[in-house]
């Protein structure tokens, strides 16, 4: 079908006299997938648009502009891969690019492209519906617009949704407090000012140097300590990043062939056919590499075997405790409660060197849990503090928070949010049975790696089948229940191999800021098959003419 048939048929319906939809298709979202997304469909000719709640393009990395915030992903295998111009002009200039560096990268692409004109920002869906007589979506707006359309692409973010913890008194506070992702956009100038930080998990600790360098003092409540390794971040000088152009069909090829989707590759040796000298040796190098090398470079056995991860936790320990001044604060900082890399790692620069400096309080909420918040601080069981500024770093409704928010009406008016109260169930992480029409970019139970290069494929995948829908003059696809059923046993059964079940993690729908999110009750929101099962899956389905989709 060429482009101006399907530009066509997106402005009326097959009976004649009918006025048709306002789109053919209506992406949410305009952060790393959403970018993408519109690309592949306006080069199609579609008429689609993007809807984004915030007053500009960027997803996470518009609205997470709290100092520290930059990738743990290097920077050149987090960009898009899919425009050579691109590749060939952008520079990185850092190994794992800051966040204002990002955010000007997305707007590069969305202005050579002149993606901008085809996104409405400040467009806020409140209620989606899903017409069966006519196979549309109506969408209802906070502005009190509604529109309509054939097909609705979700790419809403797996964190974009805080959660502040459940402490009374938050309200009560006089001074300055929000969320590490409602970080004011107007700088904040930390000097002279007396900061409370609530949390230690991965913006935590990429947050806590940073403010301590600036604050007359920090404090830090920990409720949960959690593992980290440094980032060892470093300039890209302009002949490293020349080299780094000459490879990147090399980079995107490794990135596809490992679990993960970045260039680390697993050690296949086997963790017991080789010495205890020889695996320290491994982590030395790997602890003073860059990135996920230690997490992802290493051997599997320590995803897997009980004995082999704790070995390794210990040599972690070993390294937190040669960087932390106070003994006994270096073993607080040490989690005993799960093991190293069973779950997503935080890197840092400089964390655990920062609970030495004289203007940096630690205080361990599990010893003297936070009370309540007051007027002018933070009342803890044994004392009062006061403070100029408090920063929730309490974490995320994960993976299903941000379809939450939207009343998702499907088949029979049945809600997407009560299909999941116990979990998301999906097909293929990118479809949901019951209801039709609507595809998930970077969906609940779709592989965890590198995000963007995760979002490329969901979205060719999902490129894919539309273009199918038109080319053939189909109006309606669906996940069967079988296939639906069948895809979630199956990420079920690949959590059993791995430690990752036993973590107290986000990953495996652990909040204490939520109801229903208790430790012991899994949401299995990611499948651990790897990033090149997943793609042979997703392949496979398309080849095989969608046998895992009722399409009308």
């Amino acid at each position: 079908m060429n482009n101006p048939v399907v530009a066509e048929q997106s402005e009326q319906t097959s009976e004649p006299g009918v006025q048709g939809p306002d789109y053919e298709v209506v992406v949410i979202g305009a952060g790393v997938g959403g970018i993408y997304q519109i690309k592949r469909l306006i080069d199609l000719g579609v008429k689609a648009t993007v809807l984004e709640g915030e007053d500009d393009l960027g997803g996470t990395w518009y609205r997470n502009r709290y100092p520290g915030a930059r990738f743990d992903s290097e920077s050149f295998t987090y960009g898009y891969s899919w425009d050579q111009e691109i590749l060939d002009e952008w520079h990185w200039t850092e190994m794992f690019s800051p966040q204002p560096e990002t955010l000007k990268y997305l707007n590069f692409v969305a202005e050579k492209f002149g993606l901008r004109e085809h996104m409405q920002f400040n467009c806020y869906v409140e209620k989606m519906v899903f017409d069966e007589g006519a196979n549309t979506w109506t969408l209802f707006l906070k502005d009190g617009r509604i529109l309509t359309t054939h097909f609705v692409l979700t790419a809403i973010g797996l964190l974009s949704v805080p959660t502040l913890p459940r402490i009374d008194g938050v309200d009560d506070y006089k001074g300055q407090a929000f969320h590490t992702f409602n970080w004011p956009h107007e700088p904040i100038n930390l000097t002279g000012q007396r900061v409370a930080v609530i949390g230690t998990g991965a913006t935590s600790i990429q947050l806590i140097p940073e403010v301590a360098k600036e604050a007359a003092h920090l404090t830090v409540f920990q409720r949960r300590p959690n593992w980290a390794a440094p980032l060892n971040n470093r300039e890209i000088s302009e002949e490293e990043m020349a080299e780094i152009r000459s490879r990147y069909d090399e980079i995107f090829a490794t990135c596809a062939r490992t679990p993960g989707g970045f260039e680390h590759e697993p050690d296949r040796r086997g963790f017991y056919t080789v010495s205890e000298e020889e695996r320290r040796e491994l982590w030395d190098r790997l602890y003073d590499g860059p990135g996920f090398g230690i997490w992802l470079q290493n051997f599997v056995e320590i995803f897997m075997d009980e004995n082999a991860n704790a070995e390794f936790s210990e040599y972690i320990a070993e390294r937190i405790r040669q960087r932390v001044d106070d003994p006994e604060l270096a073993e607080k900082l040490i989690p005993k409660d799960h093991g190293f890399g069973i779950q997503r790692v935080p890197l840092e620069t400089g964390y655990f060197e920062t609970y030495n400096r004289d203007n940096v309080t630690f205080v361990d909420a599990s010893e003297t849990p936070i009370e309540r918040i007051t007027e002018s601080g933070i009342q803890t069981s044994d004392q009062h503090y006061e403070f100029d500024i408090i920063v929730y770093a309490t974490g995320f409704d994960a993976f299903t928070g941000a379809f939450d928010r939207i009343d998702i009406r499907g088949v029979n008016g049945e809600s997407l949010r009560d299909k999941w109260a116990d979990g998301p169930v999906t097909y293929l992480g990118l479809l949901v049975e019951g209801f039709p029409n609507l595809l998930m970019i970077s969906g609940p139970q779709t592989a965890s790696t590198n995000f963007p290069r995760g979002a490329e494929l969901a979205v060719n995948w999902a490129t894919e089948l539309l273009e199918h829908m038109w080319s053939s003059e189909l109006s309606r696809f669906e996940a069967t229940p079988s296939a639906e059923q069948d895809w979630f046993d199956h990420v079920v059964k690949m959590y059993e191999p791995f430690l990752l079940k036993t973590a107290q993690s986000w990953i495996t729908g652990y909040n204490s800021n939520l109801d229903g999110h208790e430790y012991g009750n899994t949401r299995y929101n990611i499948y651990n098959g790897g990033g090149p099962k997943y793609a042979d899956r997703l392949r496979q389905e398309a080849q095989d003419g969608y046998q895992g989709l009722n399409i009308d």
